[in-house]
């Protein structure tokens, strides 16, 4: 079975353009046929000007703008990988437990704790060689995000997706995000595995110490990456206005607060180390070290190879578009405009 995927999928967010473009247009093409409309008559102005036409202009427009869309797709280089292959590449396991409840989005930390969250997975992952890596979700649930895999295009992709709106259920359950990640790694043997915990540590629903001892027992280490402040900050409401935060029975403002003492137990206890939010970018860089001094096992994965560009016939259709809306004239033909196939068969039916 053949794979479907772009090379460079960064270009595709220029796709935003089009509708952007589009409103430009219907706006621009309102305002003029308003203009008209207060010149006086449509039917006295098309007499005046008859070799004007006021539908070619916008059609020659879509044509651009389905050709920029066709562009924009070619540019990002799509590719079809023809050939599955199993390759032996020598690694570790690993999960990220990302916290993804409404604490998650306090802004102790810029833009907020989160997206700050995201920024360190997806330095990290850009640090991994030859691992295998999953995500798990986590608030007062905890579900995988992407099964473990060693295509990290698609893991950035996935984390790109992850919002408060991934778990539907409210709380902070670590201990059930490190238990679902103790049961997302593979059947393979004698591999070193080790578990990324990212959360503000305000735990509200389980037993985090207990499931970091039940880990080491299995060989797997827990490391936790503390996200926020220990001052803490209001959790802004989704949707809301820029002050307009969460709120206890009391009525009065909700602050969330970094757990350090929390993280570090549960890392202690798991035989990893903790990662405080303030100095994360030497944080993860410590933790790369220290995971690349655990033992590398070979680990068999499927892969994809000898991909084919398929960029040329995006390309090749999107000329065919200019092409065609270059030889759309805005003004009607002085010929043709007098053919009237209609009135020809009148005529012969007259006869």
């Amino acid at each position: 079975m053949d794979i479907f995927r772009f090379e460079q999928p960064i270009y595709l967010y220029l796709l935003l353009l089009i509708p952007v473009l589009a409103f430009i247009h219907l706006y621009f093409a309102g305002k003029r046929k308003k203009a008209l409309d207060e010149f006086g008559n449509n039917e006295l102005i098309s007499d005046l000007m008859p070799n004007v036409s006021f539908k070619r202009p916008t059609i020659k427009f879509y044509f651009l703008l389905l050709a920029l869309i066709v562009l924009i797709i070619g540019i990002a280089g799509p590719q079809y990988g023809t050939k599955l292959q199993t390759v032996k590449r020598k690694g570790i396991e690993l999960i990220i437990a990302l916290d993804v409840s409404n604490s998650m989005m306090a802004q102790d930390i810029e833009p907020n704790r989160l997206e700050r969250a995201k920024r360190a997975i997806s330095r990290l992952v850009d640090k991994l060689h030859n691992d295998r890596v999953g995500f798990i979700v986590f608030a007062g649930d905890a579900f995988v995000q992407l099964p473990i895999t060693t295509d990290y295009a698609s893991a950035k992709m996935f984390l790109n997706s992850v919002s408060t709106d991934a778990v539907g259920r409210q709380g902070t359950a670590i201990g059930s995000a490190i238990y679902k990640g103790m049961d997302s790694f593979t059947k393979q043997e004698d591999v070193n595995r080790a578990i990324i915990v990212i959360t503000d540590g305000e735990n509200h629903d389980d037993d985090p110490i207990k499931a970091a001892a039940d880990a080491y027992e299995k060989g797997i280490r827990v490391y936790t990456v503390g996200m926020g402040l220990p001052k803490g900050a209001p959790i802004p409401v989704k949707g809301g206005r820029a002050n307009d935060f969460m709120k206890d029975r009391n009525g009065n403002v909700v602050i969330s607060k970094l757990d350090e003492a929390s993280l570090q137990q549960i890392a202690i206890t798991g035989n990893g180390a903790y990662i405080p939010a303030n100095n994360i970018r030497n944080g993860i860089n410590n933790l790369v070290d220290e995971l690349g001094e655990l033992e590398k096992s070979e680990l068999e994965a499927k892969v994809y190879e000898n991909y084919k560009d398929q960029f040329q016939w995006f390309l090749g259709f999107a000329l065919l578009l200019i092409i065609i809306e270059f030889l759309i004239l805005e003004r009607k033909n002085r010929r043709l405009k007098h053919i009237n196939i209609f009135e020809v068969k009148d005529n012969k039916i007259n006869k």
